[in-house]
């Protein structure tokens, strides 16, 4: 494989999620599930690839926390926590912004804001130049994929494109909201983020 052959895959991805349609890419978590964010038949396309309950929201994946911050609102303790954290294996729960839709957060006010430690994943959100769903590119109800020869032929059908990035680690996302001081969901450094909040109060 020629060196611009990974790029090739990422500008082909970002073509498709700009187009409405859904890809598969890797993290340092698991393997997620993307597509436009923003758009909520896109994001329709990913409750039904994944057969997923429309009353659980998904998160939204961003390059950055600054490109974050446009879609979302958040108070200086929940900024100084995604600064602390984010890239990283973290789901931040914080305020949405109305350019996100109702649809992503199954009509709740707060959105989770993934930006991975992981460099195709950020250059993929990079270059689709819109939020891009976070969500494991999985069945409800079934494991995670942790390698692209886990996927179902029904989801590899159902996407676009596979971005290939290896073997991922497998370790959920801690999912946290600071302003609330909550952990949702213990996974990749929960003890850490736990000590923050518990110093930061």
């Amino acid at each position: 494989m020629s060196d611009d052959a990974p790029n090739d895959d990422v500008q082909r991805a970002a073509a498709a999620i700009r187009d409405g349609e859904a890809v598969i890419y890797p993290t340092e978590t698991v393997y997620g599930m993307g597509a436009d964010a923003t758009n909520p038949e896109a994001v329709e396309r990913v409750f039904d690839i994944k057969g997923r309950d429309r009353d659980k929201p998904l998160s939204a994946g961003f390059p950055d926390v600054d490109a974050a911050l446009d879609y979302v609102e958040v108070d200086d303790r929940e900024e100084a926590f995604m600064r602390r954290f984010l890239p990283g294996p973290v789901t931040v729960v914080v305020e949405r912004r109305d350019s996100l839709p109702d649809v992503l957060v199954s009509g709740r006010e707060r959105v989770g804001v993934r930006v991975p430690d992981h460099e195709l994943a950020l250059e993929l959100f990079r270059a689709a130049e819109t939020p891009v769903t976070a969500t494991s590119a999985n069945r409800s109800g079934t494991g995670s994929i942790t390698t692209p020869s886990q996927l179902s032929d029904e989801i590899r059908d159902a996407v676009a494109v596979v971005l290939d990035g290896g073997t991922t680690p497998g370790t959920e996302s801690t999912v946290v909201d600071p302003g609330k001081g909550i952990i949702h969901r213990r996974g990749a450094m929960a003890d850490d983020i736990e000590a923050w909040l518990e110093s930061e109060t």
